[in-house]
């Protein structure tokens, strides 16, 4: 079957290079969490460049905009995401990028209860 010539052809990025796509010894959460996280991983992968970090900003600067519980529960949102990427990832990081992670997703946790008027 040939393609549609109107539709342009989508070419997927070839996936980083390693002998696993899972961490080698890892704990049986370790193991679950990456197992779930393939298929959302690779969609995020093969999506254009500018997806990631343009919606993140958007749903950042709604969060912030946006009065009480629904711009909390952005932030809350948006952390959640920060931090299933950080968990993924926390095996490779080093203690400074970990701190960072770690500080980024409390900074949007404390963002999210003041957006939320609890206090």
């Amino acid at each position: 079957m040939s393609p549609d010539r109107h539709e342009p052809e989508r070419k997927n990025r070839p996936l980083p290079e390693g002998g696993s796509f899972f961490t080698p010894g890892a704990s049986p959460l370790r193991r679950a969490v990456e197992r779930r996280s393939a298929v959302p991983l690779v969609v995020l992968h093969n999506a254009p460049r500018w997806v990631l970090p343009v919606g993140m900003v958007g749903v950042l600067f709604a969060g912030l905009l946006l009065a009480g519980i629904a711009g909390a529960l952005l932030l809350a949102l948006l952390a959640a995401f920060i931090g299933w990427l950080a968990f993924l990832a926390w095996p490779r990081l080093r203690r400074p990028e970990r701190a960072t992670r770690c500080v980024v997703v409390a900074t949007l946790l404390g963002l999210g209860v003041l957006q939320s008027g609890v206090f």
